[in-house]
């Protein structure tokens, strides 16, 4: 079994890595590395460790030369390679290059080989945006509202759509939730990333140990042949409900770690209404009763970091104040803090993440005032998913995917305001013609529209005009309206490199 991997630098990478050479299918994995200085001695321990089995390809994922040297000859690719957030807000070009164009490449290099090697992506929960507790709970299908000027969702949900028009013979997308790893707690240290958080948003976690399991778990089925039905569909990756948290609670859990609650380090009014992304996986099983491979908690996995370094706990000895004097203080200062935004009177993201002026100003701005809902009494049900309220998607999806017929996409497309325009629909990946309720006609198949989400490309991601769509489309508008006004009228867009809004179009 002959497999070709990208980002085999990162912290999920590295797990892949080791997961898939430790199959008993006696893989063989080929890399690809830039050529910069930090990979050097990556390389040189890959080679001590794995030796023949592992070939080193340097080269840049944008480059279609260099990814065909890494797929030629490949059963499998494994599509990694990305640039995330916080990266990715300081450099949004690198992040198109990277996350949109360096995948349009690697497809592309896919596709020239003969035979075609099968074609693994990992793509995030970051494209369906922002959720409440009103649907805290989403599945695959649900509709993709990028939260307004955000690249890196932006440019994942670009790939997917290249990939599901791609035609390739075989793939997968899989949505990764939101990712646990051992250097989580320091990396919030650099950046005001985590002053995004909504503190009531739901959010699912993945470890990037149980991502490598269920990688190097779907090669070993394959390798036994057994998964005819897997392929050319999209999935979501997550630990399910020992996965579950919101954002306070991720802060509880990332501050215990020096001993502290989130009232002790942290004020209310630093973290936005709205405008972030995650959400709980009512599919999350689907991929753990095929592949098996959920076995780490949130909150334990920050019971093993705070094991693994216990210097942080001298943290519990340290007043409030000082580390809001040395580490906050700073962090709320730089560009991409929502504090910051608000003292400055930046007009675009006080509204996109605040509702505007208003709902800035009217912040709670001690933690007695503030709604937290991991705390009140009908949680722990609502963790489990009983009663979930799950969105339409406007046909009935209930039935097995090989019996979706035109009738279930002409239902799906008069759920969107829009129509099917196509009579007939031969197979799940045939294209069909549709028209959006703004008018647009366009070429999409049944998986990428029914399964994967997409709608229409001419109206969305960019700009983002969700206030305009949502009034003549029901499917976007039971999720966009529980967490914006129904008189909210705004196009978020970017203009100089600089987020603007202006009235709706």
């Amino acid at each position: 079994m002959k497999i070709a991997m990208t980002g085999v630098s990162g912290d999920m990478g590295r797990e892949a890595l080791k997961a898939v050479l430790l199959l008993p299918v006696g893989a063989c994995v080929r890399v690809l590395l830039t050529h910069k200085k930090r990979n050097e001695e990556l390389a040189r321990r890959l080679k001590r460790e794995y030796g023949p089995r592992i070939e080193i390809i340097r080269g840049d994922v944008t480059r279609r030369e260099d990814c065909e040297r890494l797929v030629a000859g490949a059963d499998y690719v494994l599509h990694m390679a990305g640039v995330i957030p916080p990266a990715v807000d300081h450099s949004p070009s690198l992040s198109h290059r990277v996350n949109f164009v360096g995948t349009a490449a690697m497809v592309d290099a896919v596709k020239q080989q003969s035979p075609q090697p099968v074609f693994l992506y990992i793509s995030s929960v970051a494209v369906y945006g922002n959720r409440t507790m009103a649907h805290p709970f989403g599945r695959v299908g649900d509709p993709l509202l990028v939260s307004p000027f955000e690249p890196y969702e932006l440019h994942k949900m670009r790939a997917e759509r290249y990939i599901l028009d791609a035609g390739l013979e075989r793939f997968a997308i899989l949505r990764e939730g939101a990712m646990l790893h051992p250097k989580m707690l320091e990396n919030n240290m650099s950046d005001p990333l985590m002053f995004h958080v909504v503190l009531n948003a739901p959010l699912e976690w993945v470890s990037a140990r149980d991502t490598a399991r269920l990688f190097a778990n779907i090669f070993l089925s394959e390798s036994r042949g057994e998964n005819g039905d897997f392929w050319n569909n999209v999935y979501n990756i997550g630990a399910g409900e020992r996965g579950r948290c919101t954002g306070y609670e991720t802060l509880e859990d990332g501050f215990s770690v020096i001993g502290g609650k989130p009232e002790r380090y942290f004020r209310p009014e630093w973290f936005p209404r709205r405008n972030f992304h995650g959400l709980w996986f009512y599919d999350a099983d689907e991929l753990e009763t095929r592949f098996c491979f959920q076995r780490d908690g949130v909150h334990e996995y920050w019971q093993e970091i705070s094991k693994a370094h216990p210097l942080f706990a001298l943290g519990k000895a340290v007043p409030p104040e000082l580390i809001y004097e040395f580490l906050f203080k700073r962090l709320l200062a730089m560009e991409g803090s929502p504090e910051k935004w608000v003292k400055e009177g930046d007009e675009a993201r006080i509204f996109a993440y605040f509702g505007g002026e208003e709902g800035a100003k009217t912040l709670p701005r001690r933690w007695e005032d503030v709604f937290i809902a991991c705390k009140q009494p009908d949680y722990t049900a609502k963790k489990k998913g009983e009663g979930a309220a799950l969105l339409s998607h406007g046909f009935d999806d209930a039935k097995p995917m090989n019996e979706w017929n035109i009738d279930d996409a002409k239902s799906a497309a008069e759920f969107r305001g829009g129509k099917c325009l196509s009579s007939e629909m031969p197979s799940l990946r045939a294209p069909l013609e549709w028209q959006c309720a703004e008018g647009h006609t366009f070429e999409a198949s049944a998986l990428t529209v029914l399964r994967a989400g997409h709608w229409c490309p001419h109206c969305s991601p960019r700009p983002w005009k969700f206030d305009l769509l949502s009034k003549n489309n029901p499917y976007f508008a039971q999720v966009w309206y529980d967490s914006h006004r129904r008189d909210e009228d705004v196009v978020y867009d970017i203009q100089d490199g600089k987020p603007v809004i202006r009235k709706g179009e």
